[in-house]
């Protein structure tokens, strides 16, 4: 039966986009392992359509023959999600190909791309048109708008502009019959019943697989301006957060805090970034200011803005980017938390939301609670706190077996730390999914009526669970 689906997948796309391990020198293994190496499975083809038809061909061919399919778009995700499982069964569908742009409305301020385009060309064709796609995250580089869909992917500007669900306004979707859903409106306003767009953005490849998007467009800011501040406390994080609203109003568009620690790994792995300010306080924040009517006025709101936290003493010392590189490289530091970390050793990951106001209150109660529970465990804390997302990182103690600590205590911390978050009720997946290291853990956490509904969808849309199986729900 394999054989007769690789020849039926050959038929459909084309023999040089199919690749499975009985061809010539095959390495699978870009597509066989996901970005942080947790994971590395089998798949019995990996497929490469180029065209919204043939993904349509290949869905059809595999429910012909009972066979699952992994879509795929960057491989970027941390939460083991786009790669196939061990069985060999699996097909690998590659959306990589389809990455073209289809439209843009300058009138309507929409740009229509297909899910294989990544974000930063996404990003880039924008720009040049004299327009802003804001989305952004640090694997903008390579990971794709697909896969961002599919994920509700969230990033450094959630909270002027929303996730990735906010940004889009249509879909065109393969469902799991091998049937074309053509919803790429670009409709602000269509109230004619349910909202399939919504259902299949987060639904992580377990419902159809996202092939184009329609997606919001605005107008590029006069200026941005970027300050980092070191600040004594969370609470202080919090009360400056509030000022910076007040201050900036919609012009607020990036509000990050990063942990002294995280800092201090940024600066022990990548210390030509030359971290400010961190040695000396227990917090820095970044911020972003994007002004419409010039970089003047956008300096002179930051003055204001700082001027006041220092008063208030929510503010110790601060500076503010003279140039778009020096903005850049503020920037880059944060983004290279992650990398940092991945240089110290193995960890363990949460993607957390608690509302704002309780997250002194949580980080301080589970800040204890782990280092009560495991002596010398490092916190790497950094994230929106903006928008309540926090990247709640979990280090071995140092000098500790990192592999030997992520096998012995994952679980415990997970149940430690996701307890704590139901506790401030809050979710334990914020915008990098649940895929398949979250899925056993969310009926212990997600209502249970919530739940049912979710199965329900599932066996409506995709009875006979070949979409991504084992991502999200749980058989």
């Amino acid at each position: 039966m394999s054989a007769d689906l690789v020849a039926a997948l050959r038929a459909a796309v084309g023999p040089a986009q199919v690749l499975t391990h009985d061809d010539p020198g095959a390495d699978l293994s870009a597509w066989e392992q996901d970005w942080r190496k947790r994971a590395h499975g089998r798949a019995l083809a990996v497929v490469r359509p180029g065209s919204t038809a043939e993904v349509a061909a290949v869905v059809r061919a595999c429910a012909a023959a009972g066979t699952a399919i992994v879509p795929q778009g960057g491989n970027t995700g941390l939460v083991v999600g786009s790669v196939p499982d061990d069985t060999g069964t699996q097909v690998v569908l590659s959306l990589t190909r389809l990455s073209a742009v289809r439209a843009l409305d300058a009138a309507n301020l929409t740009l229509t791309v297909e899910a294989g385009c990544v974000l930063q060309n996404l990003q880039d064709t924008a720009e040049k048109a004299g327009f802003l796609f804001p989305l952004s995250l640090a694997a903008e580089g390579s990971c794709t708008i697909g896969g961002n869909l599919a994920t509700n992917a969230g990033g450094t500007q959630v909270l002027r502009y929303g996730n990735a669900r906010d940004l889009c306004l249509g879909l065109e979707v393969v469902t799991a019959q091998g049937e074309v859903w053509h919803g790429l409106t670009g409709l602000r306003k269509d109230n004619t019943g349910y909202d399939l767009r919504d259902l299949f953005i987060g639904s992580e490849g377990t419902l159809g697989i996202i092939t184009a998007a329609t997606l919001k467009l605005y107008p590029l800011p006069a200026a941005q301006l970027t300050a980092w501040a070191a600040v004594p406390t969370l609470d202080a994080a919090v009360a400056l957060l509030g000022l910076a609203h007040q201050h900036l109003g919609a012009g607020l568009t990036g509000f990050e805090v990063m942990g002294q620690f995280a800092l201090g790994l940024v600066d022990k792995h990548f210390p030509a970034l030359r971290v400010p300010l961190w040695q000396d306080s227990p917090y820095c924040v970044l911020l972003e200011n994007s002004d419409s009517e010039s970089e003047a006025h956008a300096r002179a709101q930051f003055e204001r803005l700082l001027e006041t936290a220092f008063e208030q003493g929510l503010v110790s010392d601060a500076v503010v980017a003279g140039s778009l590189a020096q903005a850049h490289g503020l920037w880059h530091i944060r983004e290279s938390i992650p990398l940092a970390q991945a240089e110290e050793g193995l960890n363990i990951k949460h993607d957390i939301s608690i509302p704002v106001s309780s997250i002194p209150a949580f980080c301080a109660e589970t800040d204890a609670l782990l280092q009560r529970e495991i002596p010398g465990v490092r916190l790497v804390n950094f994230g929106h706190l903006g928008d309540g997302n926090l990247h709640y990182n979990v280090q071995a103690p140092a000098g500790a077996d990192a592999k030997k600590f992520l096998n012995e205590q994952e679980t415990r911390v997970n149940t430690l730390v996701f307890d704590a978050v139901a506790r401030y009720h809050g979710s334990i997946s914020a915008e990098h999914g649940v895929g398949s290291l979250k899925a056993d853990h969310l009926p212990h956490y997600k209502d249970p009526v919530a739940l049912g509904l979710m199965r329900a969808i599932k066996q409506a849309l995709d009875p006979h669970h070949l979409m991504n199986p084992g991502r999200v729900l749980t058989p």
